[in-house]
């Protein structure tokens, strides 16, 4: 025998040796990864909330749109989106997707505005930056008769129920149409002095068009009539009203009407004759105030005309 033959055979010896104790291991691996692939596979939410918050450079004085998918929504229940001591509920406008709308008013400070966006057992923040803007003061003089007149708790309580509406259903469609054809006399937001005295905490609540007396007055979008106020009811402060829920939290008040056209429960369609122009109330001429409301709070209506909010 040589002693390539004689290394020929211990390699073949140890190559058997080391093939026999592997066979044991072998079958540990084989019973280990049979382990792994009767355990269930778990898939992770990836990016299940996502969130898109529009203007994306918001002012006082805008809505905020807080628009939110879930990949899987499960539990049934609909996201909220919290902002301060505030939460805004979110109503599904599409198939997994969510909207809450966050109103901004000229009584609050500009700065950054943290949102807390819920859903599906997932939580996300978000830093909105609000911007200031400059509201321009007005001086008004009411007339002997009307200066100093104090609202009636029955005017009150009608007007707050109403504004406190959250509709589930949407009934707008697009964006919203002027109430009136007159010009506009008095932006959104403008601080007063009424008869020489500055009315703290208090900004103009909606617009005035100029319409001429008589002059109609129509619905801006879709919606069904909530609130009719007559003076003889006891509205001395808003005059002849008419109030309209728009669905979702939204609503518009028209006040000082010469004429109502509609009552309580009627549905409207945008563009629809709901009344005429009038110096009802507190006014101090014929004039249209329309009041666009966010969840309860009084929001800038222009946003809402162009480009409009779906």
């Amino acid at each position: 025998m040589t002693i390539d033959d004689r290394t020929s055979n211990s390699q073949n010896n140890l190559l058997c040796f080391s093939l026999k104790n592997l066979k044991p291991y072998r079958r540990a691996a084989s019973l280990f990864m049979g382990m792994f692939a009767a355990l269930p596979v778990v898939a992770l939410p990836v990016n299940a909330l996502q969130v898109k918050v529009t203007p994306t450079k918001p002012d006082l004085g805008d809505t905020l749109s807080v628009i939110i998918n879930l990949d899987n929504p499960a539990n049934g229940s609909n996201p909220t989106v919290t902002s301060g001591e505030k939460t805004y509920p979110a109503f599904e406008i599409a198939p997994n997707q969510y909207r809450a709308f966050v109103p901004t008013t000229p009584l609050e400070s500009a700065g950054n505005r943290t949102l807390r966006v819920s859903g599906d057992g997932q939580e996300q923040n978000l830093s909105v930056p609000v911007g200031d803007r400059t509201f321009p003061v007005q001086r008004i003089n009411l007339p002997p008769g009307k200066a100093g007149i104090d609202a009636t708790e029955y005017e009150l309580k009608r007007v707050a129920a109403f504004k406190a509406l959250i509709t589930p259903e949407k009934f707008w469609n697009g964006a919203f149409i002027k109430p009136n054809a007159g010009r506009i006399s008095t932006i959104y937001g403008v601080r007063r002095y009424y008869n020489g005295k500055f009315a703290k905490d208090y900004y103009h609540r909606g617009v005035d068009y100029a319409g001429a007396a008589g002059s109609p007055v129509v619905a801006p979008a879709g919606g069904r009539v909530a609130l009719v106020g007559k003076v003889s009811q006891g509205f001395r402060v808003h005059g002849n009203v008419v109030g309209i829920d728009h669905g979702q939290g939204v609503t518009s008040i028209f006040l000082h009407l010469s004429r109502i056209n509609v009552k309580e429960g009627d549905m409207v369609q945008p563009g629809q004759l709901i009344g005429a122009v009038g110096a009802t109330g507190a006014s101090t001429g014929p004039h249209l105030h329309w009041g666009l409301y966010v969840n309860g709070k009084s929001v800038d209506p222009t946003p809402w005309r162009t480009p409009g909010v779906e």
